[in-house]
């Protein structure tokens, strides 16, 4: 079920707007009937990993190695 509601309404009944979204309504704010903005609940990112890493754990200890001297001349540095 879709919940309308003027935005003058949602200002006052706010927290019954955030209980009805998080209870799987949708909630729809309007102004003069022309629906502006829809309330959903707020989901937690999730902490994301490089792809092309890996895992540190997984690293051989030569990757902390300096370069070799050709390697960095090659670079500029």
């Amino acid at each position: 079920m879709t919940i309308t509601m003027n935005m003058q309404d949602a200002k006052t009944n706010l927290s019954k707007l955030v209980a009805a979204s998080l209870a799987g309504e949708e909630v729809v704010i309007a102004n003069r009937g022309t629906a502006l903005a829809k309330l959903v609940p707020y989901e937690q990112p999730t902490k994301r990993m490089l792809g092309f890493v890996g895992g540190a754990e997984n690293w051989d200890d030569a990757f902390f190695e300096p370069l070799p001297e050709e390697e960095l001349a090659a670079w500029g540095l």
